[in-house]
């Protein structure tokens, strides 16, 4: 082969013969000069050969995925995410719960796609939805077709640990049982005495006394833990007939409540996971799932300390006109559908919603309240100028009273920019920033959107209160005015354009009690004290079934220049 190659180059560049001795010598050293780097070359070029088709196959990867890229790229205009091979919109989501707010995520979204989007999960998984924050959609799914779109199989298997076949998760006859009898007890004239009533004892008693020792000592408190533990008494004592005593001076550890939120915490982890994985993780007893399950235990132990505590005393007494007036012993004393007493987990599941709708929504609400008014103290002093020309008026109509204030409810009532800046709060911060529904047969959004049977549907009221389409160009400023009619009384609002309390048959029942509760609490507070949040204290929400402040709200407190600091129960 090397001969050949040499006889051809000495055909076309023949070489000069000459007669000297080492001619033919160096023609032969030559040759295998040629030969050596012939083969030189032929293993060089191999070597590129094998180098060159590497480069080749990542050259071709690389296109692979720029393309894919790309795609999934162009899919956000029109989506609102990227949509990934196999991923679906997964790492976009994986991204936001990084995030500090991932509400406010939502919402960004949600603005790009005219208030609805698809939220597609990765391939075989049930994470697949439809998002909406369309006013005429909630209408459509909470009222007009109200009966198409219950809580959904998906809902009550994802919170049942927790929540059971309470109201908040219940469809069908189980909630409209228990709807009912909560609807005849909320509206008779014995319960709502007992909530007043319980409610100034709290206030009066222990609330301002807490609120009062934080001043003597000069030290910082957690208003939203003490609100927590105001609210957490206050639905012990009215729905359950018990006294917890959680709002005490030092507040003392109370088990019961770390482990409550770390149930609804890792509750809410669930929807935002394959129902696979997290039922594998609860197989394994790990991560989240073995928080929620350990955290199950605290709460279910509370829960049977209420019951078997209720139990004992209705067995003790037999006059009927003694018994408490409290949502447990009424479901104690009905019967299901069987003619049986309630089971004990059915019991147990109402004391866990009902704790769930009465100490976190109100208490939650009252942290974002108070710290707006840090930011915004021009809606503070108004406050502060309509209570004290409400107490103006009850010193001149009442003498006896002895400067003792104790709201009235009148004058709770009368507190319309209170109210108004109480809305405001719930409108940028509602206490339930999302729920769910799913769809039981075909349906179509009055937007369009086309919903298959089992569809899942997410509506985000926290993105409504920020949506421009709905509260205008100052959709995002704190003004309490948006609420007022011209004569400066309270106006409220559709509960489709402010769903905070939901809408149509489910409609929270303790709307009023909750607006009565928060202004009883903030004015009691406002009249008294100047709440100031800690400098650089970080503020943001925690993603949990309610939206607590996800490092609470470390604020400092000072007298006001007021006659009387201090009050007393009559």
């Amino acid at each position: 082969m090397t001969t050949q190659l040499f006889s051809h180059i000495n055909y076309f560049f023949p070489m000069q013969t000459s007669h000297h001795p080492n001619t033919m010598n160096n023609i032969t050293t030559n040759t295998n000069n040629f030969t050596d780097a012939t083969t030189a070359a032929t293993t060089t070029t191999g070597g590129n050969f094998v180098f060159f088709h590497h480069l080749q196959l990542l050259e071709i990867f690389a296109a692979i995925f720029v393309f894919i890229a790309i795609h999934s790229l162009r899919q956000k205009r029109k989506q609102g995410l990227p949509v990934w091979p196999v991923l679906g919109m997964l790492p976009s989501l994986a991204s936001a719960l990084q995030s500090n707010n991932m509400y406010e995520w939502i919402s960004n979204v949600l603005k790009t796609q005219n208030g609805t989007f698809h939220f597609k999960g990765p391939w075989f998984s049930n994470l697949n939805c439809v998002v909406t924050s369309d006013p005429r959609n909630l209408e459509y799914l909470l009222k007009t077709k109200f009966v198409n779109f219950p809580k959904g199989p998906y809902f009550r298997d994802t919170v049942r640990d927790l929540l059971g076949d309470g109201i908040f998760s219940a469809d069908n006859e189980t909630w409209q049982r228990q709807r009912k009898t909560a609807s005849i007890e909320f509206h008779s004239a014995k319960f709502r005495n007992l909530t007043t009533e319980s409610l100034r004892e709290l206030v009066h008693q222990r609330l301002l006394t807490v609120l009062d020792d934080s001043v003597q000592k000069l030290t910082a408190l957690d208003l939203q833990e003490v609100l927590l533990r105001l609210t957490f008494d206050n639905v012990c004592m009215i729905a359950f007939g018990v006294d917890p005593g959680c709002l005490q001076k030092g507040l003392p550890e109370i088990p019961f409540a770390k482990a409550f939120e770390d149930a609804t915490e890792a509750t809410i982890f669930r929807f935002v996971t394959p129902t696979c994985l997290w039922k594998l993780m609860r197989y394994l007893n790990i991560g989240t799932e073995k928080k929620l399950k350990e955290s199950l235990e605290g709460v279910d132990e509370f829960a049977e300390d209420v019951i078997q505590t209720r139990k004992k005393e209705l067995s003790s007494r037999c006059d009927e006109k003694k018994m408490k007036s409290d949502l447990l012993t009424v479901f104690m004393g009905l019967k299901d559908e069987k003619g049986e007493p309630f089971s004990h987990k059915f019991l147990r599941d109402i004391c866990v919603n009902f704790i769930l709708a009465g100490r976190d929504t109100s208490s939650v609400a009252l942290s974002w309240f108070f710290w707006l008014l840090d930011r915004n103290p021009i809606v503070e002093q108004k406050i502060l100028e309509e209570i004290s020309k409400i107490v103006k008026e009850r010193e001149v109509v009442d003498d006896d009273d002895e400067m003792v204030m104790v709201f009235k409810a009148e004058e709770i009532k009368k507190m319309d920019y209170l109210q108004a800046a109480i809305s405001e709060a719930l409108r940028l911060y509602p206490s339930v920033p999302v729920d769910h529904k799913e769809v039981v047969e075909d349906e179509k959004f009055p937007d369009g959107t086309e919903l298959k049977k089992g569809t899942k549907v997410v509506y985000a009221i926290y993105a409504m209160g920020r949506a421009e389409a709905i509260w205008g160009k100052d959709c995002l400023e704190y003004k309490p005015e948006r609420w007022l009619g011209r004569d400066g009384r309270y106006m409220s609002e559709s509960a489709y354009k402010f769903t905070a309390f939901n809408g149509g048959p489910r409609l929270c029942l303790g709307k009023d009690f909750a607006y009565y509760q928060m202004k009883f609490v903030a004015a009691s507070i406002i009249y008294r004290y100047h709440v100031k949040v800690v400098e650089n204290h970080p503020v943001v929400p925690k993603l949990a079934l309610t939206m607590y402040m996800k490092h609470g709200l470390k604020v400092h407190l000072s007298r006001r220049d007021q006659k009387i600091t201090t009050s007393k129960v009559n």
